[in-house]
């Protein structure tokens, strides 16, 4: 077991060395700075390692026998708080150890990547993603907003993605001519760090913000649920051109499903006939915390 193997010089090499040299041995080698793993130990072993990633804990791993009413008792703390293992763990400091997770989490390791030299620029970038989780995005107009070069938004958001911090979903389309297809929305992995970086974390009873939260959590579990089961699945968001849209949709096998979040319980809600129209044989929910537990199964 190697801890950190991005810190040992020529990591990749050395791995190579051993296991060419020691079939019989299983290497468990781990890291913290997601970057560094990616870009400079896996090219020497290439065909010589399975990679596994690492999420924030998943609901389905801290509550595995929890029952649908008990798993919805528990959304609150982690729509504000989020699922690292430290918090989850001394749930009374998980504010202070968010603010600090954030910040070593955010800046040492991404900024040490490609030497970023302007942490004010990657700290507003952050900020505004964080105000518009679940909105499309528009690399032109966050260029524009922080002075910057529309590649040099690219560039960070793709360091980000790299680092685990966000999660982009394509639009879905079949129709470009009435649906949007050249767009992303952004997502974070974890609800506290995205809290962290607005600073806010007050209870769900005073947030104006609650539908995002809830759309930016149920869908990274799902996410993360996908990645445990080594699912083959792609994800994305859809949109007309005229406003009609589904916060989250599946393909696997040829067969499309899309889902619908929604934080309040109400009878009648369902995924906008519009989405329904255009592909009648797609299987259409809404998810809201009554129904997560089917949701993450």
């Amino acid at each position: 077991m190697i801890d950190e193997v991005q810190r040992v010089e020529n990591a990749g090499l050395l791995l190579k060395i051993l296991v060419d040299n020691f079939k019989d041995l299983q290497i468990v080698a781990t890291g913290s700075s997601s970057i560094d793993i990616s870009n400079t130990i896996f090219e020497p072993l290439t065909g010589r390692q399975f990679l596994f990633h690492l999420y924030p804990f998943s609901q389905t791993e801290i509550y595995p026998e929890a029952t649908p009413f008990e798993l919805e008792q528990k959304i609150p703390f982690h729509l504000i708080y989020g699922c690292y293992p430290d918090i989850f763990n001394h749930p009374s400091d998980a504010e202070i150890n968010l603010r600090n997770l954030s910040g070593q989490y955010l800046y040492q390791d991404v900024l040490a990547w490609k030497d970023i030299r302007k942490p004010a620029f990657l700290d507003s970038l952050l900020r505004l993603l964080a105000f518009q989780v679940g909105s499309q995005i528009s690399y032109h107009e966050l260029g524009r907003n922080l002075k910057i070069k529309s590649e040099t938004v690219e560039s960070y958001i793709d360091i980000l993605e790299k680092a685990f911090v966000i999660f982009q979903l394509p639009a879905y389309s079949k129709n470009p001519r009435k649906e949007i297809s050249k767009s992303n929305k952004i997502f974070f992995w974890d609800n506290g760090i995205r809290n962290a970086i607005v600073n806010d974390f007050r209870p769900i009873s005073q947030r104006d913000d609650i539908g995002l939260l809830w759309e930016n959590f149920a869908i990274s579990e799902r996410m993360k649920l996908h990645a445990h089961l080594n699912r083959n699945c792609r994800s994305f968001f859809w949109r007309k051109y005229n406003g009609s849209e589904v916060d989250y949709i599946e393909e696997k096998d040829g067969e499309v499903s899309a889902f619908e979040m929604k934080w309040k319980k109400k009878d009648y809600q369902k995924v906008t006939q519009a989405f329904s129209n255009a592909y009648p044989n797609a299987v259409s929910k809404v998810i809201n915390p009554g129904n997560l537990s089917e949701f993450l199964s």
